[in-house]
């Protein structure tokens, strides 16, 4: 095949074409007319002329007649190439042998581990309702658990059945993990009193978002079509939480195959306000932090998963610096994008849990040696703090427009989603005020003015690369939803995105990189509302970032979006939460918390939680 590759560049070469010309994109014309042969010898005939000016349509490029018959054969070739590996049947577990790395060159990371720092130990008395816990902090139960004030198995028969009751309207939990979960509260139990104490998540219960796999219960994804699936492995982050002790007790929802909150058993839905949705992806991981129904929850991003959700429902969430937390066990989605990462009730809960499931595993290639040290004593008034001047400047009135009648049904007129922006703005104003109360000299900083929407379909493209198969059997019309916003219609849009723009994409990010790399030159950690382009440029860089409610809107709030895309953090309402986004130096995560807990203990917005019942 090696000399059928050369035979097929020598033709591009002698044409003086130096794009490729979607192979994927000429596989499915070429399939596509063999449907229609009905005495076809082959389920795929050959490329002809007219396929390839078609998917040069779709490249942006021409191809001049003198240089179409050159082409033809290798192509042909190449695209025998294509089927030798899918016949393959790649397993989903392997990744690409590419890594990214987002550490621009020159940058030394810190590899060296100090013991871990908590805040002082809260004093505590015996609860006279174990129910009257369900909203209290990791560190407050951990101290609970450790002075046997209460016992892990009382904490986890309490959770287990807030998850029950609670399911029914916020439909959070995918599958209970309730023996496995019983089995580590009575052991946690045992161990603690014999003066065995693992640490802060010792006896602790959590749920994971289930693209988590757990040895002996199923691993769905979220999906239509996965349903019953096993992975026989227990996740990297599942086997370190075990081995801190830490108890799980549910398998947590995700919109299908990670977008939105819309799973294969219905909709999340946020504890705030249960005619929301939840938000997504991880969606059942914030839905049931807010619910206080878990202790903390796993949950992932690629790009907002845990942002969003976090936002949506009222939680503090962290997302990990690309490369700190190792994927192993986890589901793909984009293999230079995906990140796991703690959603709890504090942002101290998150870095004691980020200790716990940090570093190299020895099989996730993407994840660094850099350390993780957190210190609740740090003093990050030494730091400096810029903020995203522009995101907090007031909400542009919309301009005018002539199409007015291309809005869906549902869809929020632009006059209503300014009105909910003037109010929020309020939220933001106030955070700006917060910072300085607590001394912070901000600075002014912007991010890159690099098209970073143009570079989302390389996470697009990985993904339909993670699920090839799926799309091609046509098992992706198993998935709940079908638009032309959803996975299905999104993967098979990637079949047309070439190689060629791939790479160039990817040179873009190197790009972008570097210009986050001289705007953290500036300043060590940026506030930002939640909203706007950093999220999208962040997780193209593999920046962290720490969510943290923000407030909650009054009864003065604009009515919320009769449409709810799953994502909008903007979606409004009375009585639903805010949030506000500190973003942090690449590997600086630590330091970033310490920031967003200082804002966090002085505002107490986190101590809020939805009533229920």
């Amino acid at each position: 095949m090696t000399l059928d590759r050369r035979r097929f560049l020598t033709a591009c070469s002698a044409a003086g074409i130096s794009s490729t010309l979607l192979p994927g994109a000429l596989f499915t014309l070429a399939a596509q007319a063999a449907a229609q042969e009905k005495n076809a010898k082959s389920a795929l005939p050959k490329i002809t002329a007219e396929m390839v000016n078609g998917a040069a349509a779709i490249a942006g490029i021409t191809i001049a007649a003198d240089q179409m018959q050159m082409l033809l054969g290798g192509l042909n070739d190449q695209r025998d190439t294509l089927t030798q590996i899918r016949a393959m049947h790649i397993p989903y577990d392997v990744a690409p042998a590419f890594i990214f790395d987002p550490v621009p060159g020159g940058m030394k990371l810190d590899t060296t581990k100090h013991p871990m720092r908590m805040s002082a130990a809260p004093m505590l008395s015996t609860p006279p309702d174990i129910e009257s816990l369900a909203f209290c902090t990791v560190r407050e139960l951990a101290e609970l658990v450790r002075t046997r004030k209460v016992s892990s198995l009382e904490l986890t028969k309490m959770y287990i059945a807030r998850l029950k009751r609670y399911d029914a309207k916020l439909h959070f939990v995918i599958t209970l993990t309730e023996e496995r979960a019983l089995a580590q509260a009575r052991a946690a139990d045992k161990e603690i009193a014999a003066g065995k104490y693992r640490g802060p998540l010792h006896g602790l219960p959590w749920g994971a978002k289930d693209l988590l796999a757990v040895k002996g219960y199923r691993t769905t994804w979220g999906a239509g079509g996965f349903e019953q699936q096993q992975i026989n492995e227990d996740a990297t982050v599942v086997q370190r939480l075990d081995a801190a002790g830490a108890v799980l007790v549910a398998k947590l929802s995700l919109g299908a195959l990670a977008m939105g909150d819309k799973w294969f058993g219905g909709r999340t839905r946020n504890p705030w306000n249960p005619a929301q949705g939840s938000s997504g992806s991880s969606a059942g991981s914030a839905s049931s932090v807010a619910a206080g129904c878990v202790a903390f929850a796993i949950g992932s991003e690629t790009l907002g998963s845990i942002s969003s959700p976090s936002t949506r429902c009222g939680c503090s969430g962290l997302r990990p610096t690309f490369g700190f937390v190792p994927r192993t066990g986890a589901m793909a989605l984009s293999w230079s994008m995906d990140k796991l990462g703690p959603i709890c009730r504090a942002v101290e809960d998150c870095a004691i849990v980020l200790d716990a499931i940090y570093g190299p595993d020895g099989h996730d290639r993407a994840v660094q040696k850099a350390a993780f040290n957190w210190d609740a004593e740090f003093d990050w008034r030494k730091l400096r703090i810029g903020y995203l001047a522009k995101e907090f400047a007031a909400p542009v009135p919309p301009k005018p427009t002539a199409d007015a009648g291309t809005f869906r049904p549902n869809d929020s007129k632009p006059a209503e989603i300014y009105a909910r922006r003037v109010y929020d703005h309020q939220f933001d104003v106030a955070a700006l005020a917060a910072m300085k109360k607590l001394g912070v000299e901000l600075v002014p900083v912007a991010l890159p003015d690099l098209p970073a929407d143009a570079m989302v379909p390389l996470l697009t493209a990985e993904g339909a690369a993670a699920f090839d198969e799926m799309t091609r059997s046509g098992r992706d019309r198993l998935l709940t939803e079908q638009t032309s916003d959803d996975w299905p219609n999104l993967f098979r849009t990637s079949r047309f995105y070439s190689a060629v723009d791939y790479v160039q994409a990817m040179r873009a990010r190197t790009m972008l990189m570097h210009e986050m790399a001289k705007v953290f030159e500036q300043v060590d950690v940026i506030v930002t509302p939640s909203t706007g382009n950093q999220l999208t440029i962040t997780n193209l860089t593999g920046h962290p970032a720490v969510i943290v409610p923000n407030g909650l809107r009054g009864k003065d709030s604009p009515p919320p979006a009769s449409h709810d895309n799953d994502t909008a953090d903007d979606i409004g309402g009375p009585g639903t939460p805010v949030s506000l986004t500190f973003l942090g130096a690449l590997y600086s995560d630590a330091r970033l918390a310490a920031v967003a807990r200082a804002y966090q203990e002085m505002t107490g917005f986190h101590k809020l939680h939805p009533k229920l019942d």
